[in-house]
């Protein structure tokens, strides 16, 4: 059947596109940040290891919303490797990082995710389409809280300022 919810097959299949990017990024960073989850080490491993299930569980939740949104725009979602690879924009460690630099890592990656959310939001915008812009405001302050959650662990940076 015909998909009539009020915006051009055109418009839906770039919001469709920039989602299975998103989708490729997030599914990137649940398992980065689920193999943390499981080799995390040091002083910090109980704290990190329950932070790190929080943030995979939460991002399986969010990629199943991601592709179910871009399914209802009329499109396939990406759900092999192989395409992940081809659109994610997130990188994955080769070796196993020290604690804090799984941190960072994850900072990285929860940003960009962000970047890759508000590159999507312009083109669902345009095409004023509330429900990804829903989608994509809630992915984007999740990353955001859960990037400066991260950064406090590592302390203050050069880059906070006061009010």
């Amino acid at each position: 059947m015909r998909i009539n919810i009020g915006i051009a097959e055109e418009q839906r299949k770039s919001i469709a596109e920039g989602l299975s990017r998103l989708l490729a990024d997030s599914y990137t960073l649940y398992l980065k940040t689920h193999g943390f989850h499981w080799n995390v080490t040091g002083p910090m491993f109980v704290s990190l290891h329950q932070l790190f299930e929080l943030q995979y569980t939460e991002l399986a939740t969010a990629i199943d919303e991601i592709a179910e949104r871009i399914r209802s725009l009329g499109f396939f979602a990406p759900g092999s490797f192989k395409q992940f690879i081809a659109l994610a924009s997130v990188t994955q460690e080769e070796e196993v990082l020290a604690a804090e630099d799984m941190i960072r890592s994850a900072v990285e990656a929860h940003e960009t995710v962000i970047r890759t959310a508000r590159e999507v939001l312009k083109t669902a915008d345009e095409a004023n389409d509330q429900p990804t812009l829903d989608l994509l405001t809630r992915r984007m302050e999740t990353h955001e809280k859960t990037a400066w959650m991260l950064r406090s662990l590592l302390g203050h940076t050069a880059d906070q300022h006061a009010v």
